[in-house]
C-alpha cells in the first residue's frame, strides 16, 4: 500500500515537472526582442536529402543583442539554411555574404509586445491546466487506495502533499511568466 502511495506521488511530481519543462521550452520560442540562438531551435535544414536540425549543420552565435549569426560548416549549405529560416515563419529576414548568414532581430512594437504577453499568459494557463490535471489524477489514485484499505490519515496526508506540490508548481509558473513578461516589456 505504501509503495503504491509513493508511486502516485512520484508520478504526480514527474507530470508537474514535465509541465514546467514544457512551459520553459515554449517561453524560449517567444521572441522578446533580444537575440538568442534558441530562437532558431526547431528549424530543420535539408542536408543531403535528410532533414537535420540547424544547429547540427552550422555554428550559431549572437554577436550582439540585435543579431544572430549562422555560420554553415559547408559553404554550399548557405542557400538551404537561408531557405529553412525563411520557411520557419519566424518573421526574420536572413542576409548572407557568401560565408555567414546574419539575422537582424528587429525591435518589438508596442502592439507586438502586448500580443506576446498574451501568448505568454496562454502558455502559462496551459501549464496550470496540466498541473491541475496531474493533481486530479493523483487524488483519484489516492481515493482508489483508500477503498483498497489505505488508512484515512495517510490518504489525507498524501492529498495535502499533492496540494502543496500543486501550489509550489503554480508559483514556479507564475515566476516564469513574470520573468518572461518583464523580458518582453523591457525596451
Amino acid at each position: 500500500m505504501e509503495e503504491e502511495l509513493e508511486l502516485i506521488l512520484e508520478v504526480c511530481k514527474e507530470k508537474m515537472d514535465a509541465a514546467i519543462d514544457h512551459l520553459e521550452n515554449e517561453l524560449v520560442h517567444i521572441r522578446a526582442g533580444k537575440a538568442s540562438t534558441r530562437m532558431l531551435d526547431g528549424i530543420m535544414v535539408d542536408y543531403y536529402g535528410s532533414m537535420t536540425p540547424l544547429n547540427q549543420v552550422s555554428n550559431l552565435s549572437t554577436p550582439d543583442a540585435r543579431s544572430i549569426a549562422v555560420q554553415p560548416w559547408e559553404k554550399k549549405m548557405i542557400s538551404p539554411i537561408e531557405k529553412a529560416i525563411m520557411n520557419a515563419n519566424l518573421g526574420f529576414n536572413p542576409e548572407n555574404n557568401g560565408e555567414i548568414i546574419r539575422i537582424a532581430v528587429p525591435p518589438l512594437t508596442e502592439e507586438r509586445r502586448k500580443n506576446l504577453t498574451k501568448q505568454v499568459s496562454q502558455e502559462g494557463e496551459k501549464a496550470r491546466i496540466s498541473i491541475r490535471g496531474a493533481r486530479k489524477e493523483a487524488n483519484e489514485g489516492l481515493k482508489k487506495l483508500l477503498k483498497e484499505g489505505l488508512s484515512e490519515d495517510l490518504q489525507k496526508d498524501a492529498e495535502a502533499e499533492v496540494q502543496e506540490m500543486t501550489d509550489n508548481f503554480g508559483k514556479k509558473v507564475d515566476s516564469l511568466l513574470e520573468e518572461k513578461n518583464q523580458e518582453i516589456l523591457t525596451i
